[in-house]
């Protein structure tokens, strides 16, 4: 426990959706105090009284040392935040928590549209004062919440001195972080597996079996490194749980909300009608047209992720974009570029 923690100041979290209210149960699991900032008036008055978010984690009953507020300022003088807002409102957010210095731990998965700027730089520019960490790795909100077992990585922009700070700060017995400052490549992954597991969630809507996703998420693994090789992150952080372990999981289940949208597009729904009245974020739609015109910018192949944007912008079909993936020249499997 940290010096604060024991002072009795709380973890702060900013987001009251799925994933932000499970990190607050995670957090409050060994009974330490969390202060959880939502956008609704309507949720925060519900967390507060019932301690349930029935909007965004319909059946989980809150640790009563949750406590959550509409006030950003409330948060201001924690020490440790943890920051789980989609990440198209990631600059906006920021934009209004007052500034002051503190370890702002990054929790969302994307790539900022319209800029191309990973969630380290927007939230360095918007936050100057706050050292930057990323948590991400395989985490479904409902299990996290649940307290079963689950490991991630806490890539820290301050390196070892800043682990030794959230270390011990945010483990639990059934949430074990692993330390790396590859920053960039722990936030790659986690943005390029959102666009992926879309692209399984079609094979599975199509009925093309498990050879088909098995061979999937290798060829995607394949352009997540190609991209984030080219963009300065480490294979070793792409092969490890931001990386190969959270595409494993967010292409294998209709609990992952990317996989669930590329199902629906398999099976003949459109984008729009896929994504009408939902109340949490598929943020693979969002990423997959700013990180397909990086990839050409760049020059590097991504062929999947193309195949993503066309079935996202209704330019064709699933199955002729699957047929179109499958009619790629032969090459060798480890080509460069391939």
């Amino acid at each position: 426990m940290t010096p604060d923690q024991a002072q009795g100041k709380p973890i702060g979290v900013i987001g009251g959706g799925a994933w932000g209210t499970a990190l607050a149960q995670a957090m409050a699991s060994d009974g330490s105090q969390v202060l959880l900032w939502a956008r609704e008036a309507e949720l925060v008055a519900e967390i507060n009284a019932a301690h349930t978010n029935t909007l965004f984690l319909p059946g989980a009953k809150l640790a009563s040392t949750i406590r959550a507020t509409g006030d950003l300022a409330d948060l201001a003088a924690l020490p440790v935040l943890l920051v789980v807002v989609p990440a198209q409102h990631l600059a906006r957010v920021l934009a209004d928590l007052p500034r002051g210095a503190c370890d702002l731990v990054l929790c969302a998965k994307g790539i900022e549209a319209g800029t191309g700027r990973l969630m380290a730089d927007v939230a360095a520019q918007a936050a100057p004062g706050a050292t930057i960490a990323v948590l991400s790795g395989p985490t479904f909100a409902h299990e996290v919440a649940a307290g079963l077992p689950t490991a991630v990585t806490l890539a820290c922009a301050g390196g070892e001195d800043q682990w030794q700070r959230l270390a011990p700060a945010l483990s639990r017995p059934s949430l074990r972080p692993y330390y790396s400052d590859d920053v960039t490549g722990a936030e790659i992954g986690g943005a390029v597996k959102n666009v992926l597991a879309i692209a399984c969630g079609v094979v599975d809507g199509l009925g093309l079996g498990q050879n088909a996703r098995a061979a999937l998420i290798a060829r995607g693994y394949a352009e997540m490194l190609r991209f984030g090789l080219a963009r300065g992150a480490r294979a070793e952080t792409l092969a490890g749980l931001c990386g190969l372990g959270d595409l494993v999981l967010t292409c294998s289940s209709t609990s992952s909300r990317n996989f669930s949208l590329g199902k629906a597009l398999g099976e003949g729904l459109s984008a729009a009608e896929a994504l009408a009245g939902k109340n949490s974020v598929a943020e693979g739609a969002s990423t997959a047209p700013v990180l397909a015109e990086l990839a050409r910018r760049d020059g590097i192949d991504m062929p999947i992720v193309d195949a993503v944007c066309a079935l996202l912008d209704g330019a064709a079909p699933a199955k002729a974009v699957v047929a179109a993936l499958l009619a790629r020249p032969l090459k060798a499997e480890l080509e460069q570029g391939a």
